[in-house]
């Protein structure tokens, strides 16, 4: 958006500027916001510039005319440099704040990454020594539900996974986290909450057997290779049904989470009463992340659009309760959304607290920032808003490089509130 450039003596509360200095050399959060008061019109006075650049559709009021500023008094100097120091120390403890974020982030991820590298290693014991991988995936689905278990105020990140590569282990992973945020949300016992943890990682055990061509194939399938596809649910209840310890919930999940309330799913064409609950937490999981993940790119959807698909679309389809809890946790944004923010800049969600669902953190596009030290903005506590989602093929290349919105949307925990 154009913006006019104006000398410093020409400000007042209202207009919506951005500064001509780098995020480190100035005690406001944000290099572009609309002044609140005079004491703001000193602050950058104080600054020491000469100029700032003006954004006229985001002001509620005109530049005032060109004028010659005068000398401010000792006493008036002495004044601004106090809340200039206070404002100074603000940002630093917010900086801190930011910092902290960033580190619960890493160790989150760390986490992201250690469950998907166990996941791995459990399916590929599945075919080869399946009497050991119950017992380490039964491990695995345990420190993650304690981890989600042990606060009552949990995050949920989008995950910087260093890996773009679709495969059933991101996707298996993927519909735990969200099912289990979803029987947390129903404030089902800890038990059950393992047992929707482990069924969801076992769910699409059946395409080990379908040829890797028609699982990795980016174009529509024919309707034989759809029909192959569709035998994973059997495919699946069959490895599953081998194996002497795998927990029988598991297995009704395997075989029944592509059954639709309405009839209109497959193997059986079940309905809602005939669909076990836990499978039903399940298919709700497994249809939101298929449809960020569909096997042929053109129809990807991104999280805000495959959530508001959801919710036009499933309702007959799954189970309205915890279609909602879905919708409620996840935001209207949802982590991985390019949004436009009301003071006119782009950023990306990155994380959504239980807590605070309508106001989630959001990666600021700043050019002057470099992105590893990008604003993260708690919306929660500022007046600050989300106007509208952004398709990532509507960025400009520079903010979609700094943004780096993935093809690949995974997320991960923590509790650490």
């Amino acid at each position: 958006m154009a913006s006019i450039k104006i000398t410093v003596d020409r400000l007042q509360p209202g207009l919506h500027i951005r500064l001509p200095l780098k995020w480190n050399d100035h005690p406001f959060l944000l290099n572009s916001f609309k002044i609140k008061n005079e004491q703001q019109v000193q602050m950058i006075r104080h600054l020491g510039i000469s100029h700032v650049f003006l954004n006229p559709n985001q002001s509620d009021t005109q530049p005032l005319p060109p004028k010659q500023m005068e000398e401010q008094s000792e006493e008036n100097v002495q004044q601004l440099d106090d809340e200039t120091k206070k404002l100074w120390e603000e940002k630093q403890q917010r900086i801190e704040k930011l910092n902290a974020y960033r580190r619960r982030v890493a160790q989150c991820e760390k986490e992201f990454e250690r469950s998907l590298a166990r996941m791995r290693a459990v399916m590929n014991k599945i075919r080869n020594r399946p009497e050991h991988a119950v017992g380490e995936a039964i491990e695995l689905v345990d420190s993650i539900v304690d981890n989600l278990l042990s606060e009552d105020d949990v995050t949920l990140h989008l995950m910087n996974g260093k890996s773009e590569f679709e495969d059933i282990y991101f996707h298996s992973l993927n519909v735990a986290v969200i099912a289990m945020m979803i029987a947390r949300a129903k404030e089902w016992s800890a038990e059950k909450i393992k047992q929707v943890a482990f069924a969801s990682l076992f769910h699409d055990i059946g395409k080990i057997k379908v040829p890797t061509a028609i699982i990795r194939k980016k174009t529509d399938l024919t309707e034989p290779e759809n029909n192959y596809l569709k035998l994973h649910t059997k495919y699946g209840l069959d490895i599953a049904s081998n194996i002497e310890s795998f927990p029988d919930i598991a297995q009704t999940v395997i075989a029944q989470h592509h059954e639709c309330n309405d009839g209109s799913g497959y193997p059986e064409g079940l309905k809602e009463s005939q669909i076990d609950e836990v499978t039903q937490v399940v298919a709700v999981a497994n249809a939101y992340d298929n449809l960020c993940h569909p096997n042929n790119p053109d129809k990807q959807k991104i999280p805000y659009v495959a959530l508001s698909y959801l919710y036009k679309n499933g309702q007959k389809r799954y189970n309205q309760d915890n279609l909602s809890i879905l919708i409620k946790f996840m935001g209207v944004y949802p982590p991985g959304t390019a949004v436009q923010l009301s003071n006119d800049t782009i950023g990306l969600v990155v994380s959504v607290n239980s807590k605070h669902i309508l106001y989630p953190n959001v990666l600021i596009y700043d050019p002057s920032v470099p992105r590893t030290q990008a604003p993260i903005i708690d919306l929660a506590q500022r007046d600050i808003k989300i106007v509208s989602a952004i398709l990532p093929n509507k960025l400009p290349d520079k903010v979609r490089e700094y943004l780096n919105p993935r093809s690949r949307v995974s997320y991960f925990f923590d509790s650490d509130g």
